[in-house]
């Protein structure tokens, strides 16, 4: 079983540095053409590009500007799992796992990106911005799914061979998500849906969904689960598994109260 999730946009490089191994990125080569591409651009370019403010645009121009393929942990460089802290990855909470369920996690967490492409739970990265669904276009990229996608299904379809179950637990958002051709993904596609109880029924609220995905990936970590018919058992934050609101590719999980 492989687990996918988003990045984050809310990055940590202020934390005290850990002691765990690290890992290099897969797609090192192709991150460095974007970033040449994105060097290239002017704050004010950046901003348009990507719906940034000034501030924000100036800072990742500076990212990008010093970015370079990291060899250690430093104040500027860390693994992927203890970078992003959006609201993912406080469902996730990486820094309250065991040793050896990041170890775990190396074989069977994926992480999207629009600059890596694929990241293992340990690999080292510098701060970035670059969303998937930016509409970068220059010479013969045009556009990050392009860029990306076959690359990013075969690295998946991969990693899925060496699985004892063929099933990709799809805890991405949209964007992201799409950067996989699912047409060719070897094996089974599952999308858990999380919904708790507002002004009468029950519905997606974004903030709780992103938090949920996280959590679901720390349960099926922390639990080992290697076989979708497991991941009913969830149970985390409250949420419970509905066979009424589920489909085989969607099971759903709902929660009265907040």
């Amino acid at each position: 079983m492989i687990i996918v999730l988003s990045p984050a946009k809310t990055l940590d490089y202020e934390s005290p540095l850990n002691g765990f191994d690290y890992t290099t990125p897969n797609f090192l080569g192709k991150s460095e053409s974007l970033i040449k591409i994105m060097r290239s651009y002017e704050p004010e370019y950046i901003s348009d590009l990507m719906g940034l403010s000034d501030n924000l645009a100036f800072l990742n121009f500076e990212r990008y500007q010093t970015w370079k393929k990291q060899s250690k942990p430093s104040k500027d460089s860390r693994q992927a799992i203890f970078a992003f802290k959006g609201d993912v990855y406080q469902g996730l909470d990486a820094g309250n796992l065991s040793n050896s369920t990041i170890n775990y996690s190396q074989n069977h967490l994926r992480i999207l990106s629009g600059l890596y492409g694929l990241l293992k739970p340990l690999d080292l990265i510098a701060p970035y911005r670059l969303e998937m669904g930016t509409k970068l276009k220059s010479g013969e990229i045009n556009g990050l799914y392009n860029f990306w996608k076959p690359e990013l299904t075969k690295a998946i379809n991969s990693d899925l061979a060496s699985q004892k179950e063929n099933t990709l637990v799809n805890l991405a958002s949209n964007e992201y998500f799409s950067a996989l051709d699912q047409t060719m993904i070897n094996g089974k596609i599952i999308s858990p849906v999380f919904k708790d109880y507002k002004n009468g029924k029950y519905k997606i609220i974004s903030f709780y969904a992103k938090k949920a995905r996280g959590s679901m990936a720390r349960f099926i970590l922390e639990n080992k689960i290697e076989h979708s018919k497991e991941l009913k058992n969830f149970n985390l934050d409250g949420y419970k598994f509905s066979r009424e609101a589920s489909s085989e590719k969607n099971p759903t999980f709902l929660r009265k109260e907040t």
